[in-house]
């Protein structure tokens, strides 16, 4: 497939490094020249210099035979425009990120389908929900809900006091039988990621993914050793886009919120928006400024800034105050393991949010949701039974898939259970499933109308 991605900021390289590796043929567009000569260092892409919104830019990138335009610039008017000129040039799907709130909003839809826009993606508000998941979930490192919320996804590091640290799957799997509430599905082990068999020990600090269903959850966060009380206080360091929503659903919960923002016309107009949050003008690393708010006495500290060291520091301070949690906003991908070593309880970046919607669009074939994760290659598919495919009247351990996918679980009449074995499939039976990239090709064709 030959797709243009147009911005090669952090976002847009991500999303081009993902594709490429994959064995698509993607073409980068962006102004800077730095930023290009960077990609073309590093990834197996095609470079143009200029504007995405250039028809004669876009025809250097081969948006004639384009099947997807992903457009993922700081500008929300230069991604629209890109979308309409694909279009025209007949391109069948394009994806823009929008970050202006009156753009994204019902009343634009008018707007946004006269432009090309097939689909919107916010890395700010989806990193926002990922945060307020997270802060549901105190001590998870990720959290996604599937099938409407029926399957819960839940990645988290092995205190070692957890109780599943020492035991076999085999033995983890025996004392629940005959019914089943969860399944590991992918372990990340040393930097290496495995989808997990039965003769594995788990150990302390390997990250397990781990998907159940509603019943099984409270079981679950005891094993993973994550039990904690919800936060009640919390400290948002940093005022941009994201700050701000997820203090507004902070707010909803109940929270008591400081915010520290540095540019002063920022944090004014924050304190307008947000009458029931403190918001303080100030540097997020001085120490001084965080000692007086009490930064050792919070629930949660979320340093969500555009500056990786600076959320980092800001973190560490607030975690040898006493924090109880510290959750980092972090756009340098190198710098994910230090984060972990030096204890920073979570780092998460916008990155994935927008990987997740342009798979969706490059999977297809009955792929409905894609998950993918910062630190290792697995990703969670969840996909439909077609009539008439390989899946339909298939029983789990015979279906024609790879060592590397797992079927965690599946969903029939709003109904999750924990695939086993001998759980037969039907069609329009939803599954989730653990794979590897490389296995996916196997999967959509196992699950897809033969």
């Amino acid at each position: 497939m030959h797709i243009v991605v147009v911005g090669a900021g952090e976002v847009g390289l991500f999303i081009a490094q993902r594709l490429s590796r994959e064995g698509h043929d993607v073409a980068l567009i962006d102004k800077d020249r730095a930023r290009l000569a960077a990609a073309d260092e590093s990834l197996d892409v095609q470079t143009i210099h200029g504007s995405g919104a250039s028809p004669a830019v876009l025809d250097r990138a081969g948006i004639a035979k384009a099947e997807l335009l992903v457009s993922v610039t700081n500008d929300d008017e230069a991604n629209l425009l890109s979308s309409l000129v694909a279009k025209q040039a007949g391109t069948p799907q394009t994806i823009v990120r929008l970050q202006n709130d009156e753009l994204r909003a019902p009343e634009a839809s008018a707007l946004r389908k006269s432009m090309g826009v097939d689909a919107v993606i916010d890395p700010d508000a989806e990193t926002a929900q990922e945060i307020l998941e997270l802060v549901r979930f105190p001590g998870a490192s990720e959290i996604f809900r599937m099938v409407g919320g029926e399957v819960i996804v839940i990645g988290a590091r092995l205190p070692p006091d957890a109780p599943l640290v020492g035991t076999t799957l085999h033995d983890l799997g025996a004392s629940y039988e005959p019914h089943w509430d969860f399944l590991i599905g992918a372990i990340t082990r040393d930097g290496q990621t495995i989808i997990p068999r039965q003769d594995l020990e788990l150990r302390a600090d390997d990250h397990l993914r781990v998907l159940c269903n509603q019943r099984g959850r409270r079981q679950l966060i005891q094993l993973l050793g994550l039990e904690r009380e919800a936060p009640r206080r919390v400290m948002l360091l940093g005022g941009g886009h994201t700050a701000r929503i997820l203090a507004q659903q902070l707010q909803q919960m109940g929270a008591s919120i400081v915010l520290v923002e540095r540019k002063s016309t920022r944090a004014r107009e924050l304190a307008e928006r947000l009458d029931r949050c403190l918001v303080l003008e100030g540097e997020i690393t001085d120490s001084d400024l965080l000692t007086n708010e009490r930064v050792g006495e919070a629930d949660v500290v979320i340093a969500l800034t555009g500056e990786d060291d600076a959320n980092i520091l800001a973190c560490l301070f607030a975690k040898a105050q006493g924090a109880r949690e510290t959750i980092a906003v972090v756009h340098r991908l190198s710098l994910l393991p230090l984060v972990h070593q030096i204890g920073i309880d979570v780092a998460l970046s916008p990155r994935t949010a927008i990987a997740n919607a342009v798979l969706r669009f490059v999977r297809g074939g009955g792929i409905s949701s894609v998950m993918t994760f910062l630190e290792g290659e697995a990703e969670i598919l969840e996909l439909v039974v077609e009539e008439g495919s390989r899946a339909d009247g298939t029983v789990v351990a015979e279906l024609p898939l790879p060592r590397n996918v797992l079927v965690g679980a599946v969903v029939r009449s709003g109904n999750a259970e924990i695939a086993r074995g001998r759980t037969k499939l039907r069609e329009k039976d939803r599954v989730i499933a653990f794979a590897m990239p490389d296995s996916v090709k196997d999967v959509k064709r196992t699950f897809g109308r033969a």
